[in-house]
C-alpha cells in the first residue's frame, strides 16, 4: 500500500470552485466505486486542503477519473503564489476505527 498527502491552498476568491471540483470527483468515486483506494479530502480553517489517497495496487485508480483529471486542471493557478500542490509520500502508523 502507498499513502501520499498533498497540501495546498488555493487563493481565497478560488476555494469554493476548488471545493466543487473535489465534490465532483467524490460523486464519481461514489459512482464507480473503485477498488483498492481510500481517499479523504478535507478543507481547514485557514483555508488549506489535504488530500490523502492510500492505494493499493500497482495502480492509482484517480488517474482514471474524468472528475479528477478536471481537478486537477488549473490547480496551480487556483492556489495562492507558493503554496501549490506539494505531494508527499507518508508512512501510516497507526489509525483507530471503533467496531
Amino acid at each position: 500500500m502507498s499513502t501520499v498527502v498533498v497540501r495546498y491552498t488555493p487563493r481565497p476568491e478560488q476555494a469554493d470552485e476548488n471545493q466543487r471540483l473535489v465534490e465532483a470527483v467524490f460523486a464519481e468515486l461514489a459512482e464507480t466505486q473503485p477498488e483498492g483506494l481510500r481517499y479523504t479530502t478535507m478543507r481547514l480553517a485557514d483555508g488549506t486542503f489535504v488530500h490523502v489517497a492510500e492505494v493499493n495496487g500497482e495502480e492509482n485508480p484517480l488517474r482514471h477519473s474524468a472528475a479528477f483529471a478536471e481537478f486537477q486542471k488549473g490547480i496551480v493557478e487556483r492556489c495562492e503564489p507558493g503554496k501549490g500542490p506539494n505531494p508527499q509520500e507518508a508512512t501510516l502508523l497507526g489509525s483507530y476505527r471503533p467496531p
